[in-house]
Formats: structure tokens, sequence, C-alpha cells
């Protein structure tokens, strides 16, 4: 037979197979049929993509709009990879190429080739900054690709599909060998992982199985604690390993390989955390840079627990403790901040909590923006973002902040923080009692800041008490001794102070009331920011009061909820009637 019959005979083949060559992804990975028989590299399976979709997003993409991170770029015919990008943020989000799932959501013959088309522009033109090399954007890369392997090779030619595969073979390459400095945390784990989903699905990478998965077995062990949580105290570490770790278990069960131990294990202890940091509305605790989380995605990843039951109540290894009563749940930040290396995004909230009833947030941290960070990351990070005490309108850590060192550390970690972190509970006969304290302002000040908080049984009450006690081997440093206790409310909540400037009317979304008081104490309200909103940063209100540590050291307060409108009203008390906006 001839050259050109050949030729002739592989392209109708091609035809034929490609249209056939991709199942549509249902809730397991996809097999990948072999396109080009005798060819070592070849893909064998499409992992399952758990991030939501919005398949109105391909519409914008289609016309050459690209929005990510809050920013927009418009095409204007030019290649998107040749624009300069407006943030770092939105240029990661383009090179890990995550929203080819949006794509592949509307489904059409359209779609495909506009998502083929892009990447073959990527192939042609791959961008050559900084951030395409990063370890942890290459990863996130390869496993976009893989996952939307069934989008993009869809009736896709021979050639594409050699130029994709080796394009894909280049990127394996360089993360298994290259000496990039890959951060520790989340972005070491999301590399391995990376490596563990190519050595499954390509057929030129499986030599590599053994290896990839001890590497990720062994990272594992080391970054998720024996409660389940990150060592870098993060919820959203969860959710995005999560996202990534239970589709390789599939994956693994679809190339009929047994998941190794570890990861087993791993997610095993991590899903009770997610249960262990939800409010009753389903969202987040907001600790070292949790932000707003897809109520979706929480559900799609929830569906996985086969487990059901009620949250442990306290995490020793990870430092958080949780109670609750009725309908009231409180979150409490209980541990030292990470190791610096791990410690780029913690927070300075040590002793802060969160407060809900019901499905409604009451209490809060101000949380940070899930886009433009950068903008909010010094304010957010603070102690006086969160709701506990800050003394001299100084942090309980300390953070690098000079650039250049920065650059060279690859953020800005803490360090120096509460180094001693204590925290126990006890059942009484007014409740359950949580005596908590921190050594952050030690070294500095020669003060610990404790905190007791005691939860009435059935959830109608609770009380507070912060004191900033005088270190016994430290004299008092400085100059300053006047500190805040601060409470930032949910933007939902409707806050009047009382007239007699003691205490404060909270009005919740289903018309509850809480009433806050500080009987020795004169509070105020003013502005807060919440930064976690799914819309955005959000003004809102944060509870404040303001004393001496040399004056008063100990102040009491505490969230009271309303029996009925009918007992308020029976019980008014001309003098502490809500006050009136001006």
């Amino acid at each position: 037979m001839s050259v050109t019959g050949q030729r002739r005979i592989s392209a109708l083949l091609l035809g034929r197979v490609g249209r056939k060559v991709l199942a549509r992804a249902s809730g397991t990975s996809v097999a990948l049929t072999r396109i080009l028989p005798g060819r070592s590299d070849r893909l064998l399976i499409a992992p399952h993509d758990l991030r939501t979709t919005d398949a109105t997003r391909a519409a914008e993409i289609y016309s050459g709009r690209f929005v990510f991170a809050g920013k927009i770029v418009t095409c204007h015919g030019r290649s998107v990879f040749e624009l300069d990008p407006p943030s770092e943020e939105w240029e990661v989000a383009l090179l890990g190429f995550g929203w080819l799932r949006h794509l592949r959501a509307a489904d059409s013959a359209i779609t495909r080739a506009n998502a083929r088309a892009l990447l073959d522009d990527w192939l042609a033109h791959p961008r050559k900054s900084a951030v395409a090399k990063r370890a942890d954007v290459v990863g996130r890369r390869i496993i976009s690709l893989l996952s939307q392997a069934p989008l993009v090779l869809h009736d896709a030619d021979a050639r594409f599909y050699r130029r994709f595969l080796k394009n894909l073979t280049r990127e394996i390459r360089f993360l298994r060998y290259t000496k990039a400095d890959i951060p520790d945390g989340l972005a070491r784990l999301q590399v391995l992982i990376a490596l563990c989903y190519a050595s499954l699905c390509l057929a030129n990478q499986a030599k590599h199985i053994k290896g990839a998965t001890k590497k990720l077995s062994d990272e594992l062990q080391r970054q998720i604690l024996p409660d389940g949580g990150h060592v870098s105290r993060n919820p959203e570490a969860l959710v995005e390993l999560l996202l990534d770790l239970l589709p390789l278990r599939q994956t693994f069960a679809a190339r009929n390989i047994a998941p190794p131990p570890a990861l087993l294990n791993a997610i095993d202890r991590m899903m009770p955390m997610l249960r262990f940091f939800r409010h009753g509305d389903g969202s987040f605790a907001l600790f070292n840079g949790m932000n707003a989380a897809a109520p979706g995605v929480l559900a799609t990843l929830l569906a996985y627990d086969d487990t059901h039951g009620t949250p442990m109540p306290h995490m020793p290894h990870t430092g958080f403790q949780r109670l609750d009563a009725g309908t009231l749940t409180i979150i409490a930040d209980t541990g030292p901040p990470p190791p610096p290396s791990l410690s780029r995004d913690a927070h300075a909230g040590c002793l802060s909590f969160e407060m809900s009833s019901g499905v409604n947030r009451i209490v809060v941290n101000c949380g940070i923006p899930s886009t433009g960070r950068d903008n909010w990351r010094s304010f957010a990070r603070s102690t006086a973002a969160h709701s506990t005490l800050t003394y001299a309108e100084t942090s309980s850590c300390q953070f690098v902040e000079r650039t250049a060192m920065k650059r060279m550390l690859q953020g800005s970690p803490i360090v120096a923080g509460p180094e001693t972190v204590e925290s126990y509970r006890e059942i009484t006969s007014e409740g359950t009692v949580l005596t908590m304290s921190h050594d952050g302002y030690r070294k500095q000040f020669g003060f610990i800041h404790r905190r007791v908080l005691t939860i009435a049984a059935d959830g109608s009450r609770i009380d507070g008490e912060d004191e900033l006690a005088k270190d016994p081997g430290s004299a008092f440093r400085g100059s300053m001794d006047d500190y805040a206790i601060r409470f930032h409310l949910h933007p939902s909540i409707k806050v009047n102070r009382l007239s007699d400037g003691r205490g404060a009317m909270l009005m919740l979304p289903n018309r509850d009331v809480w009433t806050f008081e500080a009987p020795h104490q004169k509070i105020d309200l003013e502005d807060s920011v919440f930064l976690a909103g799914s819309d955005g940063p959000r003004r809102t209100t944060q509870i404040v009061i303001r004393q001496h540590a040399r004056q008063v050291a100990t102040v009491n307060w505490s969230f009271a909820k309303s029996a009925s409108a009918a007992a308020a009203n029976a019980r008014r008390d001309p003098r502490r009637e809500p006050e009136l906006p001006l």
C-alpha cells in the first residue's frame, strides 16, 4: 500500500474513532479510547472535576472576555496569552486552565472548538513569564488539562492530539525534574497530586505510579494532622485538597489500582473537619485565610462524607474548639501560628471566635476576599480584624513586611507570635466553660491574654471574660497600655446601641433579638468590613470596648437571646432603650 493510501486510512480511522474517543464525564473518572495503536504516549483516563461550573461563562470566553480574580480582560481579536495580565491572581487563573470546565459545562460544538482553539494558541505561543513556570501553576494546569481532556480532544485530529500529549509530557517532566523551589504547604501537595494524576492517566507515565504515590503519601502524612486539619491551620486548604484528592481516589479505582492507605486515611480525617468549621448556614468559619467558599462546592464535598455525625468538639492538633448548645454555635481559635514556612497566609487571630444562632451568623472575623487579596491582606491578617482583644493596636503576631525579604521568602510569613496557647473546657451547672490563654503580648508588653467563655446549656446565652494578666516573669513594658476588645458583626445583623451606652440590641434576619451587654463598660459601635462576602467586601459594624490595662485589667460581657417580644416589652427599662439613628 502506498504512503498516501496509509495516510487516508489513518485519517478515516481517526475520524471514526475520534467521535467516540471520549465519554462524557459522569460521576467517575472517564476512560479514554486508544487512538493511536502502537504508540506508548496516549491518554488512558480523565479524572473527574468536582469544582463548580458556570455554562454562562462559556459565552464570555467565546467573545474574548476573560474574567478572573475580579479583573476583566477583553482580547479584541488578539491572543489572550499575549496580553499583559492586570494582576498576578488573574494570570494564575488564566494559566491554570481551570476555566476550561465552564466551556465543558456548555457542551456544544462551538465551545469544544473554542476550547481547542485556545489550547492550540497556548501550545503554539506559551507564556514565558515567571508565573507560567511556577510549580503550583504548572501542577494546576496539568490537572485541568487531564480533567478536561474529553472537551479538548473530542473530534481532535491526530496532529493536535500529538501536540497536546507532547506539551503535557514536557510539563510533567518539568515538575518531576525541575530545581524550582516549591513552597511548602498546599502548593507542594498540589504538585505531588498533579504528578500522581499524570502517572495514572498517561500510558507513558505508568512507570512512575509507585514513586509518585510514595511521595504523595509521605507528604500527606506530614501535612494532614491527626485530627484532620491542615498544618497551615487554614480551613480553605481542606477544601482545595479534597477537591483534588476525592477524584484521585476515584482515578486509582478506575485504573484497578488500590489507593494508598495514606490517601484514604487523609480523606477520612479531613471530612469531619469540614463539618467542624461549618456554621448553621453552611458557611465556613473565617480563620487563617479562609474566604467565602461556594456553597455548591461544600455540598459536593459533603456528599462524599459517609459519617454524617456531630462534629468533634475539639481539634487539639490543629488548635480549634467548637461549642454547640441548642441552636448556638461557637468556633474559637485556640492554637499557635503555624511554622514560618507555612504561615504566608496565617492570621494573628489567636483566641478569636465566631458565633452563630441557627442559620444566622452573628459574630465573625473579617476574613479575606476571594479576589484582590493583596489590597486587604495586611488588614485581614491583623489581630484587629478578628473578634478578640488587641493590645496597643498591635497584632499578637509579627509579620515580615520588607519587600525584598517578602520576595525571598515567597510571601509575608509570621516570624513571631504566641508560643504557649492553652485551652480547656468543662461542664458546669452554668453550662460549658471554655478557658483559653495566649502569650503573644508577653515578650513585647509583659501581658498574657486570658479569655473565658461560658455557654448556657440551652444556647440562649454566652458570658465572656477577657483579662490582661501580668506575666510574673516580666515587667510592664512600654508607655501605652490601651487595649480594645472587638466583636465584628455579620453584615446581616442590624444593631443599635442601648441608651445607657453599656450594651447593644442586635436584630437577626429571622427577627430574633439578641442583646450584648458589658455592665461596667462603655461600648462603641464602629465601622467594620466583612471581606469574605460572596459578592466582595461589605460594610458592617463592630462592637468595641476600649480600656487601659493599668486601670481595668478584666472586662466582662455577654450575649443573650431575648425570650420573646412580649417578654421583652414586659421587662423594658426606659433607661435602656436602643438609641435611635440620627
